[in-house]
């Protein structure tokens, strides 16, 4: 039986620690991005250094963009491109799955 590369390609990406929440967390920022210290606040359990390499492996693959807004003091923020928000969309039914059986 052959694997379909499609879902491969997907796992790859989702079945990573991190990555779906970090997809997720951005999805429901009000104005589309957040900083790094954002992120960090809210994903508690995410250290610095795995946040980092995180949102680096995110923007390789072309689901967030690193903004960078100069001035005193310079501003990075992330935000989800349209490749990524539109793998919000499949990220809804895997919560919703998830609230029917994991009943704690």
């Amino acid at each position: 039986m052959k694997i379909c590369p499609y879902l491969q390609y997907s796992f790859e990406i989702l079945g990573k620690k991190w990555n779906g929440l970090i997809i997720h967390y951005l999805s429901l920022c009000p104005n589309g991005t957040a900083h790094f210290s954002e992120i960090k606040r809210d994903l508690t359990e995410i250290t610095p250094r795995a946040l980092s390499l995180k949102l680096t492996e995110l923007i390789d693959h072309g689901l967030i963009e690193k903004k960078v807004t100069s001035g005193t003091p310079v501003m990075i923020s992330y935000e989800l491109t349209e490749k990524g928000r539109s793998l919000t969309v499949a990220l809804e039914p895997i919560q919703k799955w998830a609230q029917h059986y994991n009943k704690q």
